[in-house]
């Protein structure tokens, strides 16, 4: 299952759409919102029930990142999508059965705990092929794989909302939608296992090829035991909850804000809501992780917190008065959120190295696991209280907006803690660990 060397001539830029092909895919479950409303009418269920399937596979991406993390880094990135592939797709057709026959634990374990598993390999399965093939410009080119992740709902939205409006929002037109996910899914997936190529040498960078293991190597044991790794656990984990928040609850979201104005937001209306939030978090992936390369990674998480305050602020005081406002400021968060997730792999790059960069961010992605659970539960619980209190609007979210105000403080502080790693953390590579971690190929002699 290891994945084909590079040939001579090998262009290092057809590795990112091998990389898009998974994130594109994997990237749906940023459409869960608008499985939301459609489930809680057929099957009875509350916001927060609603919510369990995501959340579970949001706990299960950063839990088998974390385990799966050393397994992609021997075994290659044609084997971890491969895994990937199956077990994102068996997740939705695990689904269509729970769905057809109204067993919602079997959405709960098909989409929640084996759809998570292929979330979490398939999210880091191109990271350390895609830093080593563009070690000049790490921020850019995860930048540009990770982006699919945010952009899959922009397309998985539409799709959804289409597909349930034709087979109909019941249990078994859910079952049906599931069901052609899964199997469309499988075959786009397949383009990347098959394209995707590891690094032919460790060359230098001159002329585009792969880098050397070189500068600070730090092990994936060791960092998880230095203050730099909690530091950004702390920061991604902030500001992923904050994000995440409010995209696990979109389309409901900005219905509730609008419903007692004089401007409505409609269904569909709310779905293109969504889409757009996926447009800005795909964009933010790939520009403010870009700019994160010119910037420095300290400085754009700033951005990210910082800015990312000052619109959660907008929205809980002002947001119900302006759509357009609401919209802006949800799409500033969005691009903030995105930007986050593809700027981490480059800021860990920074500090540990490329030497076991992959599992690195594996074992860190476990923030994303925790934010999963912290983020629509706190946007969830909180409406359903205010909701049993007999409040209704904006009202719903007033509190739960603040309280991401404050989580993102804390990500602020945690990143300004941020400090290079000591020197009794770094490791130095036999020759045998470094062509491991270049590439993992069978010994091939070099060339003259």
């Amino acid at each position: 299952m290891s994945p084909p060397v590079a040939p001579p001539g090998w262009s290092r830029w057809l590795v990112p759409p091998a990389a898009l092909s998974v994130h594109l895919s994997i990237g749906q479950a940023y459409a869960w919102s608008v499985f939301k409303p459609p489930l809680e009418s057929a099957l009875g269920l509350s916001g927060t029930q609603s919510a369990l399937p995501f959340q579970l596979a949001i706990v299960m991406l950063g839990l088998s990142a974390a385990f799966g993390g050393t397994l992609v880094e021997r075994n290659g990135p044609r084997w971890a999508m491969t895994v990937a592939l199956v077990c994102f797709s068996s997740g939705f057709l695990i689904s269509a059965l729970g769905a057809a026959t109204e067993r919602y634990w079997l959405i709960v374990l098909g989409y929640g705990f084996v759809g998570g598993i292929g979330l979490g390999i398939g999210y880091i399965s191109p990271v350390s092929t895609l830093i080593k093939w563009f070690p000049d410009r790490p921020g850019m080119a995860t930048g540009i794989a990770i982006m699919g992740f945010g952009g899959g709902a922009l397309i998985a939205s539409p799709w959804s909302a289409r597909m349930l409006e034709s087979f109909g929002a019941d249990h078994s037109g859910i079952a049906l939608t599931f069901l052609v996910h899964g199997i469309s899914y499988a075959v786009f997936m397949t383009l990347g296992v098959l394209l995707v190529r590891v690094p032919r040498a460790a060359e230098p960078v001159a002329g585009g090829g792969p880098s050397a293991v070189r500068g600070v190597q730090v092990s994936a044991r060791s960092a998880v035991r230095t203050p730099q790794f909690w530091c950004l656990w702390v920061v991604l984990c902030m500001n992923v909850t904050a994000g995440i928040g409010i995209l696990e609850k979109a389309a409901p979201m900005i219905t509730d804000f609008f419903s007692d104005t004089s401007t409505p937001v409609s269904v569909t209306a709310a779905a293109g809501f969504v889409a757009l939030l996926s447009a800005a978090n795909m964009a933010g992936r790939i520009g403010w992780s870009s700019t994160s390369d010119l910037i420095g990674r300290k400085n754009v998480y700033r951005v990210y917190l910082g800015v990312g305050a000052v619109m959660y602020a907008l929205i809980a005081l002002a947001g119900d008065s302006s759509t357009p406002l609401f919209i802006l400021c949800a799409l500033v968060i969005l691009s903030f959120y995105g930007g986050g997730f593809a700027t981490i792999p480059a800021y860990l790059k920074d500090l540990f190295g490329t030497y076991q960069v992959g599992a690195i961010h594996g074992r860190l992605l476990t923030a994303w696991s925790t934010a999963g659970v912290l983020g629509p539960l706190i946007v969830n619980w909180i409406a359903d209280r205010q909701e049993e209190a007999g409040r209704h609007g904006s009202s719903l979210y007033t509190l739960s907006l603040f309280i991401m105000i404050g989580l993102l403080a804390v990500g602020f502080v945690a990143n300004e803690l941020v400090r290079p790693v000591h020197t009794r953390h770094h490791h130095v590579p036999v020759p045998e660990e470094a062509a491991d971690a270049a590439r993992p190929q069978p010994q091939q002699p070099e060339s003259a």
